[in-house]
Order: structure tokens, then sequence, then C-alpha cells
């Protein structure tokens, strides 16, 4: 019986043996395939890899051989690394292919390196109605191959920016250009959005903001008043925040106050041509010049108590009105419709119309 038992024992093991040294038909188990490594995930925050890249090609996943040193791939990293930061360095006009793409912008491929290509890079800024329809329109621009410049380079932190907008600038490379900003300079922009604070203008690669108080001397109540996409304008450099990436511009500031010297150009009872810019419940505003607005009060549009401006007048309307007070210090200038045809050497200033 017992012998029975060790045969039986025997053959168990003996089968046991051959199936676990029978190769699997499937091949040996395989490590699941990363689309980015965390460093980038962290960078680049929820990506879209294009279908049937998940790792693209050449994108090397930092293994280091414990025996023999570091990797060929690592080493071509490194190598690559260096020539971003000559690229950023040099300004030169790199060629990168689109791969994905996050919320923020594009994820591009550039030699063994994977960069990213912020929406506020692309050469044309589109903006979308819903994240489906931004991600629809980038999706569609998978597997393009861009012509670019390095505007941002951090080896230990593994960023590599790149920028659309900075090749269509002679020498349009952003790290000199931020060491060159100051405080007090003029500089050439092309207006590239208009939002209701203010605009944005590049400097060639780098974007600085004329905040819509600084847009005129007079007020403006929306950008496009004053300015279009695509129009070159000059602009003073205010401040300079490298370490934010922030540059304040002023266009006002290019030119002098006009209310210093309002009293130079205007006199009481004086008789001006303007235009209704506004009207308001209190009276209307008409610019008499660029940058110089007076105030209509309500009691000096006509005769007798209409219920509200709009009744007598209304924006865009040329009028002829008489100069009758004047408050520098308090950018205050008032106008009457009514006494337009009093005699010039009336000096009525009436209180309601100073103290709007």
């Amino acid at each position: 019986m017992e012998r029975r038992s060790l045969q039986a024992l025997a053959s168990f093991v003996s089968r046991l043996s051959a199936r676990l040294t029978e190769p699997s038909p499937e091949g040996p188990p395989q490590p699941p395939q990363m689309p980015f490594r965390s460093e980038q995930r962290e960078h680049f925050g929820a990506t879209h890899p294009a279908p049937g890249n998940a790792v693209p090609k050449g994108e090397s996943v930092g293994v280091r051989n414990s025996h023999n040193g570091p990797s060929a791939e690592l080493l071509s990293e490194d190598a690559d690394w260096s020539l971003a930061e000559d690229a950023l360095a040099t300004g030169a006009v790199q060629e990168a292919t689109v791969v994905g793409w996050n919320r923020g912008g594009l994820l591009v491929h550039w030699q063994s390196l994977q960069g990213f290509l912020p929406a506020s890079q692309l050469q044309r800024m589109i903006r979308y109605s819903s994240d489906a329809e931004r991600d629809a329109a980038f999706a569609g621009r998978v597997g393009e191959v861009l012509r670019l410049r390095v505007i941002e380079v951090d080896r230990s932190r593994r960023r590599l920016v790149f920028s659309e907008r900075a090749v269509q600038w002679n020498g349009g490379n952003c790290q000199c250009l931020w060491q060159d900003l100051a405080p007090g300079q003029v500089r050439r922009g092309r207006v590239r959005n208009l939002c209701d604070f203010g605009a944005f203008i590049d400097l060639g690669g780098i974007d600085g903001l004329v905040h819509i108080s600084e847009l005129a001397w007079r007020h403006v109540r929306h950008p496009s008043e004053t300015l279009q996409i695509g129009q070159e304008v000059d602009v003073l450099v205010m401040s300079v925040e490298p370490e934010r990436k922030r540059v304040a511009l002023s266009l006002k500031k290019l030119s002098r106050d006009p209310w210093e010297t309002v009293q130079e150009r205007y006199h009481i009872g004086q008789i001006v041509q303007g235009v209704v810019t506004n009207v308001v419940s209190f009276g209307a505003f008409a610019r008499i010049e660029d940058d110089i607005e007076g105030l209509i009060h309500i009691s000096e549009l006509t005769e007798g108590n209409p219920a509200h401006p709009r009744d007598i007048i209304s924006e865009g309307t040329a009028v002829t009105v008489r100069v009758i007070s004047i408050d520098p210090a308090n950018r205050r200038l008032g106008l009457s419709l009514r006494q337009i045809h009093a005699p010039e050497d009336t000096q009525a200033a009436t209180p309601s119309a100073t103290d709007q």
C-alpha cells in the first residue's frame, strides 16, 4: 500500500514539474504601459495620448542598469536635455510632432523628450464653447509637425515648454527677452487677445497685459473700443515679474495726461463740438476730444424735466454744447446743451453738473 502511494506521489510531482517548465502560449507577462511619467503627468495634468501612442517612439523610461551604469536611453535623454537648453539659449526654430493634448494645450514629441505647447502659445488662439469642442479640435492636430521655439527648460522638473507664436518673431528668444525687459521701456507688440479687463500684447513670445484702465486717459468700457486683434502698437513697460511670468503695460502713459492742460484749451462759456458716448440716468457723457469727456447733466439737456435722458439724446449723437465748468483735479468737465444759445460770457456753473 505504501509503495503504491509513493508511486502515485512521484507521478504527480513529475506532471507538476513538467507543467511548470512548459512555455506559456501567450509569452512572458508584459508590464503595463504608462502613457507618461509621473513627473510629466504632474506638469501636464490629465493627458490624452494619441491612440496607439501610449509611449511615443523614442520616449525613454528612465531605467538604470545597476550592473552596467546608465542605460543608452538615459544617456540619449540627457544629451537631448542639453540640446533643449541650447535651443532655449539660441532661439533656434525646432520641429516637434503633436502626440496628444490636455485641457491646457498640446503634448509634443521632440528628440527623445516630451514637451508641452500651451494653448496660449499657439499661433491662433481660439476660444472654445465647451471642453468637448476643445478636445475635438486638439485631437485633430495629433500627428502634425509644428515649427516651434523653446521658451522654458527645467531639467530637474522635466519641464520642456514650446511656443508656436514665437516663431513668427525674429529672434524670439524668450529667455533673453525676460532679461532685457525693464520698466520704462517702449516696446513694439501685436494685440493677441481682448477681454473685459484689458488687452494682451505679444512682445515676441511673451505676453504683456494692458489693463483696461491703462488703455486711454478717457473711460473705456471695452478694449475693442480702442484696439483690434492683430494690430501692432507701441506700449510702455510698467512692471516686469519674471518669476510670475507677468508684464504690465500701458498705452495711455505714452502720451501726456490731457487733463493737465485742459484749461489751456478750453474756457467756461466756450462752444465745442462733441459726440455722445454714454447715456445714464443722471445725464449724458460727450467726448469733445480723444481723451476728454464731459457730462451733460439731465438738467442741462433741455428746458423742463425729462423722465430720462434717453428721451432727449442717444449714444452716437453729434452735439454742440457749451462748457459750463472745468475741474482738472477731479477730471470733470461740465457741458450744457440747454445753454447753447446763452451769451458766451455767461458763466453758469450748475452744482448738479459738477457734482456728478
